[in-house]
């Protein structure tokens, strides 16, 4: 009698599991972002947010937690309940760069994070101020090798991708860096307009506008291509630097454990997200590369990622407590 009854017991938590997985979801989704309202990552996750409230019939609420390079939100998703819904937009600086360059990161990418998809790229243009001598890249590594000094780089954080994408160029042409880290993008980029530093890696979408304005001189990109937004910027492989090939990626994550059911269903609607025209051409416009990859192909990306930046790391002697 007890084994009968554990067995329909069984039986009937089986045929509830799909059901429960077609439930999913049936409250209000938070999707974290580590950087402040009006910035590429939030333009990322409002624009993906947006979208998915109409897919998933739910509301999406984008929560900005800025701060540490994207790693307060990352720590705050990792701790949260695995039940879907509670989201990341990860990126490239948080996820697969600070396990190698910190030595005390309050959270662990490998095992309380899962991709879900890779959303979105964005390649790095190398900037100059506008009044700087150096016209290209060929001129500015020149320079750079000549100085007693080293070269400022500004970038958005310690262990940022600016921050070891700047490492990687310094350690193929053979120049030394400070590097000159600032908290907020605006200040950065102020910083370097005013020429209170040398030379940085910033995003298409923050190039683009200060380089056709006048303010910012582009010298090479880390892209495959060049860039529709800027076609007389040349590649780094065109400058004879074909190892310079970093970019920013952004992936939305969930907690380790959520179930699977959930997760399949976020990867269906996200990839239709982005896939939707007027979607991508938003992102598109703001300076993104648009995927929408599967959940096997965005776990695969972030495990070379992680191994690529800790190897970067590793050779520049890096690290922070």
């Amino acid at each position: 009698m007890h084994r009968r009854t554990l067995l329909a017991a069984a039986l009937m938590l089986a045929a509830a599991l799909p059901a429960a997985a077609q439930t999913f979801p049936d409250r209000p989704l938070k999707l974290a972002v580590g950087f402040p309202p009006g910035t590429g990552p939030d333009v990322v996750a409002r624009t993906l947010g947006q979208r998915l409230e109409a897919l998933l019939k739910q509301p999406v609420v984008v929560d900005n937690r800025p701060g540490a390079g994207g790693q307060i939100a990352a720590q705050m998703t990792a701790k949260s309940p695995p039940d879907g819904y509670g989201l990341l937009l990860g990126e490239v600086g948080s996820i697969a760069i600070a396990p190698a360059a910190y030595s005390k990161l309050p959270y662990d990418p490998a095992r309380e994070l899962v991709a879900v998809s890779e959303v979105v790229r964005s390649d790095f243009v190398l900037v100059v101020p506008a009044s700087a001598k150096a016209a290209d890249v060929k001129a500015f590594i020149e320079a750079a090798r000549a100085g007693a000094d080293r070269v400022n780089f500004a970038t958005f954080g310690a262990g940022t991708p600016g921050h070891f994408g700047a490492e990687v160029l310094a350690e193929q042409a053979g120049f030394r860096i400070e590097p000159v880290h600032y908290r907020a993008t605006g200040d950065a980029i102020t910083a370097l307009v005013a020429g209170d530093v040398q030379a940085a890696f910033v995003t298409t979408a923050l190039a683009v506008p200060q380089v056709k304005g006048g303010k910012l001189r582009a010298l090479a990109t880390t892209a495959g291509t060049r860039l529709p937004q800027l076609p007389e910027v040349p590649t780094f492989a065109e400058a004879g630097w074909p190892k310079v090939d970093f970019s920013a990626w952004f992936a939305v994550f969930a907690p380790a454990g959520t179930p699977p059911a959930a997760l399949d269903a976020l990867n269906r609607q996200i990839v239709a997200a982005v896939q939707t025209p007027e979607v991508r051409q938003k992102l598109q416009d703001a300076g993104f590369s648009v995927l929408g990859t599967s959940r096997a192909d965005a776990e695969r990306m972030t495990r070379a990622e992680a191994a690529r930046w800790a190897a970067v790391v590793k050779a520049t002697g890096f690290k922070a407590d």
